[in-house]
């Protein structure tokens, strides 16, 4: 078991150390400048901007604590439109795919960044969120994983994408960059 445990994390550390950043171009960046330009997206909000995170399952959880950390220790508001109200009111009247286009189409303003987070890169309702924060001129990071053609690691101005199929390295490191993101713009260096 322990042998297990130590494989994992030898596992876990090679792939945080493949992370793919690109831009929407498909420029690519090292993890640090991609850090740095996410950043750069969030300092430049508005006084009155905000970050949205949108996230299925595990990914919704992930939207729901960082959005919780951004405002509660970054002072940056922030929120995640992941509460079961919001989604079954949503699904229910206009159906599941259109869960984060709604909320996005009525409380994104231009200037805002969104924050869209899919292990597949392939959800749905995460690239109609995607889609709907552009229109309404918001700017986007996206965070995914699996394969690397999948259509989400292309539509933000900053994609951060972990290369592996499996969910739990996946989250575990879509968390960590979220938390990298919050930590370097509040400039804590080390714990």
């Amino acid at each position: 078991m322990v042998d297990g445990m130590a494989g994992y994390y030898g596992r876990l550390f090679d792939v945080a150390g493949k992370i793919r950043v690109t831009d929407s171009k498909g420029g690519v960046f090292s993890f640090e400048d991609g850090v740095e330009k996410a950043i750069a997206m969030i300092k430049t909000m508005s006084r009155d901007g905000k970050v949205i995170f949108i996230g299925n399952g595990g990914s919704a959880a992930i939207s729901s604590h960082m959005s919780v950390d951004f405002w509660k220790n970054g002072g940056i508001r922030a929120v995640a439109f992941n509460d079961s109200s919001l989604l079954t009111c949503i699904g229910n009247d206009y159906g599941y795919p259109l869960v984060f286009e709604k909320p996005v189409e009525m409380f994104a303003d231009s200037g805002d960044v969104l924050i869209a987070i899919s292990s597949s890169g392939r959800s749905e309702n995460i690239l109609r969120g995607v889609h709907a924060a552009r229109a309404k001129g918001c700017s986007v990071i996206t965070l995914s994983g699996f394969g690397s053609d999948n259509p989400l690691s292309s539509m933000g101005d900053v994609n951060f994408y972990v290369p592996s199929r499996a969910y739990g390295p996946v989250e575990v490191l879509h968390h960590s960059i979220c938390h990298c993101i919050l930590d370097t713009l509040m400039g804590i260096t080390n714990g």
